[in-house]
């Protein structure tokens, strides 16, 4: 495991590997928080920015991008997740940190049965220690959830498989590294843009005001013909560890 301030080097690769593993949901990155922040924020803390690396080849197969910032009360995160970390990280720089925020874990579709997403749980977990946070928290993307956009997030949250665990298989990973469900941030990015952009993402003509279901979306979007815009709200679940408690 290297980060970007022991590697710079692999700044580059590391960013090919992040967009090769969201490229279908290239949307998300056109939330307010995602185009003006989130580049800069990874540059000014590169010291949360790890990469997995193959020993053989010295090139990175994972990706784990993190912030460090500071907020009160853990137990109740508000209904913006990933855009509102972004954002409070911004806000909070000149202040002592006591919380580390996982922004996003990329692991290619090749290494995704290789277990390489729980290694960097484990690894964000153990550098909130070394840094002394007190806590990491994630806004977890359900992996899962895009098969079923129309059930709402806080009935998905609570579905079991037929072991009795936790029906969604990226949750359980978080489970099974130790997190813990704290609830779910319905509006944890949001994407507001001209029709004309969903048309373009989603390959289809919106004739119609309403709601569309969009492939790999974990959520419809809102069509609104009246004033050409679409609203897409992602829902995510927190997840927190545990830090230097």
């Amino acid at each position: 495991m290297r980060s970007q301030d022991e590697a710079p080097d692999l700044k580059k690769a590391g960013a090919a590997i992040e967009q090769a593993a969201w490229k279908d949901y290239g949307y998300l990155n056109f939330t307010k928080a995602h185009y003006e922040h989130y580049a800069g924020l990874l540059d000014y803390y590169p010291e949360y920015q790890l990469y997995l690396v193959d020993e053989g080849t010295g090139y990175p197969v994972a990706v784990a991008n993190s912030v460090p910032f500071a907020y009160s009360d853990l137990d109740a995160l508000p209904a913006e997740g990933w855009d509102w970390l972004v954002e409070t990280a911004v806000r909070t720089k000149s202040e002592p940190s006591n919380t580390l925020g996982a922004l996003a874990i990329s692991v290619p579709a090749v290494h995704r049965v290789k277990g390489y997403g729980r290694l960097l749980i484990r690894a964000l977990v153990e550098l909130a220690k070394i840094k002394g946070l007190q806590a990491v928290v994630a806004p977890v993307r359900p992996s899962a959830k895009a098969a079923h956009p129309w059930v709402p997030i806080s009935e998905y949250v609570s579905w079991t498989d037929e072991k009795g665990r936790t029906y969604d298989p990226w949750l359980r990973s978080h489970l099974s590294a130790g997190g813990r469900l704290i609830g779910p941030c319905e509006r944890s990015m949001v994407v507001q843009e001209p029709v004309a952009f969903w048309e373009n993402w989603s390959n289809q003509r919106f004739e119609t005001s309403g709601t569309y279901a969009l492939k790999g979306a974990l959520a419809p979007v809102k069509i609104d013909l009246d004033h050409q815009t679409g609203i897409y709200e992602e829902p995510n679940i927190w997840v927190r560890y545990a830090g230097q408690d």
